[in-house]
């Protein structure tokens, strides 16, 4: 892959990874107690989901520096996400979708170094 490539999938990731952290934050933020297992009227599916979604935040910020680590965190926290949204039936887990993606792309960009 050539370096103009791959500067491309860099800031692609990154600016990406930006917006969810600034769009996704104040919903995490504004569910109340954003703390997993705390309340316990929470569900499990409510506190898996309270689990991930920081993992995912982490993985996103950490991307910028360290893009396999954060590639990792991502893949790990979306696939978790989306599977126990499919098992449990609570939804598609399409949602995290777009982070599994950036994940992949951190994971192009830090092995492609």
């Amino acid at each position: 892959m050539d370096p103009k490539n791959l500067k491309i999938l860099k800031w692609t990731a990154r600016i990406a990874a930006l917006l969810i952290i600034l769009g996704g934050l104040p919903f995490y933020f504004g569910y109340g107690n954003p703390l997993p297992f705390v309340k316990q009227e929470y569900t499990f599916y409510d506190n898996l989901w309270l689990t991930a979604f920081p993992l995912m935040f982490i993985g996103l910020a950490l991307g910028w520096k360290y893009e396999k680590i954060g590639g990792y965190l991502l893949i790990i926290s979306s696939l978790i996400g989306f599977f126990t949204s499919v098992i449990v039936g609570n939804g598609s887990g399409t949602q995290m979708l777009v982070s599994l993606t950036i994940g992949i792309l951190y994971l192009i960009v830090g092995y492609k170094k």
